[in-house]
């Protein structure tokens, strides 16, 4: 009886940690739903600024993908989780890092985005603190809803919109090479 419930217990705990992948410090689900669709950890990476981590980056997708713009042509769901892991990493400083991803993004021809633009960088008024987390969902011919922790905080409309918000990380010049790398299931 005791290697029975030695055994169930140990393919509990692995099942579990089977379900999960650590990111740094960052713990992320292999599988998260929205709207009833399951995607799938494609792959997640680091930020670091000075040696020290700022937050994390994890792309979920219904298929797999290693080539960036596949991913942003893709009409597919999908999603982004930021982790925020230093208190350093700000309401403040995570709108200019959208606003300059968004510039980048366009080749500074954000024209016909700004409204959404301005209606997405609202969502972001709260202060951020460690081990908060934002999804970016990509909602399949819809848009893009934001949660943060799990509780949604609004949706832009558009596939345009979702092809520059995930361009800046999966763009020519991301954020973070080391993220786009990681979203991408580059270990390097």
């Amino acid at each position: 009886m005791k290697k029975i419930i030695t055994l169930t217990i140990a393919l509990t705990i692995s099942t579990i940690s089977m379900a999960q992948i650590r990111v740094g410090d960052i713990v992320l689900p292999y599988k998260v739903t929205y709207e009833g669709e399951e995607l799938s950890l494609n792959g997640a990476g680091m930020r670091s600024v000075l040696g020290f981590d700022t937050y994390s980056g994890g792309l979920y997708t219904k298929k797999k993908y290693n080539d960036p713009g596949t991913v942003l042509d893709s009409d597919e769901s999908m999603s982004i989780r930021l982790n925020i892991v230093s208190k350093k990493v700000t309401n403040k400083r995570m709108v200019k890092v959208f606003n300059k991803g968004f510039d980048d993004a366009m080749f500074g021809n954000t024209e016909s985005l700004d409204v959404r633009i301005e209606e997405f960088l609202k969502l972001f008024s709260s202060p951020m603190q460690i081990n908060d987390y934002y999804d970016l969902v990509y909602i399949k011919g819809k848009g893009v809803k934001t949660y943060k922790n799990g509780e949604e905080l609004g949706f832009i409309t558009g596939r345009d919109f979702k092809y520059a918000l995930f361009k800046i990380w999966l763009g020519n010049e991301p954020a973070c090479k080391l993220i786009k790398g990681g979203m991408l299931g580059d270990s390097k």
